[in-house]
């Protein structure tokens, strides 16, 4: 009875190694397959993701009696529809901003937007604290800061740069972006004025604008 007992122990060590290493295969498989992002910037849709397929991983190694394909199945599930609203996301920049957010503008030209602030729930210990990260410990030294995606903050210092110097998208995927255009003191009309003067008379056939130091970067749409 000893030596069938050890004997199954064994064979259910054997199971676990090579479920983990089964697993462990699929799952560098799985993260290349999704894209290729720093931890500090994945969305919060990929942190979901991630964490579901670690417990899923975590509970087949646990449970050996349990088939594999119980595992393998929802993580093949989960993973064609990352890739899914992935395609959607190239296609679509609303669809883009509805699973990943879009940045918020929180220092513009010196002056700190409290409302930016208070509807994105970020407080003035949060951007202190960010600031000082950069080497930053006067908010009168920031001529822009920008809350990304991530909740990473992008700054640009006074000293470094000449006031709006900032390159804001004027136009993202044939969408005008108006609320840019406010910032610099532009308008739609303006926008599509100076396109038309060289040479695009269709805005929904760009893919990225953008206007700084007075010069305009226009990337088309690859047709």
């Amino acid at each position: 009875m000893t030596c069938v007992w050890e004997g199954k122990v064994v064979e259910e060590y054997f199971v676990i190694i090579l479920r983990t290493l089964f697993l462990y295969v699929m799952i560098i498989f799985i993260f290349r397959i999704m894209g290729k992002r720093e931890i500090g910037e994945l969305s919060i849709l990929d942190l979901v993701v991630f964490m579901m397929i670690a417990e899923m991983a975590v509970m087949a190694i646990e449970e050996p009696e349990d088939p594999i394909i119980h595992t393998v199945l929802p993580m093949g599930v989960i993973v064609l529809i990352q890739i899914l609203f992935a395609w959607f996301s190239l296609r679509s920049k609303s669809f883009r901003e509805l699973l990943d957010g879009k940045p918020t503008v929180i220092i513009h030209n010196g002056k700190i937007d409290d409302k930016a602030m208070k509807k994105q729930r970020y407080n003035y210990d949060d951007l202190l604290l960010q600031l000082r990260e950069k080497d930053i410990f006067n908010v009168a030294d920031v001529e822009f800061a920008i809350l990304e995606p991530s909740g990473k903050l992008s700054v640009l210092q006074k000293d470094k740069k000449t006031p709006h110097s900032l390159t804001l998208p004027l136009i993202l995927d044939g969408q005008v972006q108006t609320t840019h255009l406010d910032m610099i003191g532009k308008t739609s009309f303006w926008l599509r004025k100076e396109l038309r003067e060289r040479g695009f008379k269709n805005v929904q056939e760009i893919a990225f604008c953008s206007f700084q130091n007075g010069q305009f970067y226009i990337d088309e749409k690859n047709q």
